[in-house]
């Protein structure tokens, strides 16, 4: 789960971890390296792609008049745009716009901490707290899941201008779909540094199946009703802790 600007995502460039930006041969031929590893993997994903068009599909059914009622009430509360559109990297590394419930004030970014969010920031609206507080701002995800461009679960979505930071190592969390939620989300979230969470996005990738997502899906639910992951740490650095 993440934040409206979604800082800490990109580590700092050096020496020792700065890797070229791979070609799109490159990242195909790392997709089917991944795949041929990994015997039954194909009919796991065509499972897995069927739950998330069965579960986003029944969501947003059931959810309409909530997403409807949340729209209102952004538009009502302050000035700007109902939903926050921001370009990510997807599967291989592809962008995509991912969509939210906007919980900021409209230009937050050029304003205060830029795109650090903390508790208690003054740009973040009434009605946003609640929603960040009980994730509900990623309630639009689940378009983009119908869309082919996340899943209910898999690595969270980086910024783009932060692909040259990662080595060919951590490059391997692009293997997959981005999701909603992620192992690393239940697995201690923002109170793992960047690296730890990109080795534990890692980890997912080579050792997901089926029932792994459907563990984390099941975890997911005690950390949304505690409200875990709102918020990046108020002494996070710019680009060091966790986005929106």
């Amino acid at each position: 789960m993440d934040s409206e600007f979604y800082p800490s995502q990109c580590l700092p460039i050096s020496d020792l971890n700065y890797a070229p930006i791979w070609t799109a041969e490159q990242w195909q031929e790392a997709k089917n390296n991944y795949l041929d590893k990994r015997q039954g993997i194909r009919v796991s994903l065509v499972m897995k792609r069927i739950l998330d068009l069965a579960i986003a599909s029944l969501a947003i059914l059931i959810l309409l008049p909530v997403l409807a009622l949340i729209s209102f009430a952004i538009r009502l509360s302050s000035p700007g745009p109902i939903l926050f559109r921001q370009e990510r990297l997807g599967q291989l590394a592809k962008p995509f716009k991912i969509y939210k419930f906007r919980t900021m004030i409209d230009g937050a970014l050029h304003q205060g901490a830029g795109i650090n969010t903390f508790q208690g920031d003054p740009r973040v609206t009434p009605i946003g707290r609640f929603l960040r507080e009980y994730h509900l701002d990623e309630l639009p995800q689940f378009f983009n899941v119908l869309r082919g461009e996340m899943s209910l679960v898999g690595p969270r979505p980086l910024l783009v201008q932060c692909l040259p930071t990662y080595t060919d190592w951590q490059k391997q969390r692009f293997l997959v779909s981005p999701g909603i939620t992620a192992w690393e989300a239940v697995e201690g979230g923002l109170l793992n540094t960047l690296e730890e969470r990109l080795k534990l996005d890692v980890w997912y990738v080579n050792n997901w199946n089926f029932w792994l997502d459907l563990v984390i899906l099941i975890r997911t639910i005690p950390v949304v009703l505690s409200k875990e992951g709102a918020y990046a740490k108020e002494d996070e650095p710019p680009h060091h802790g966790q986005p929106l």
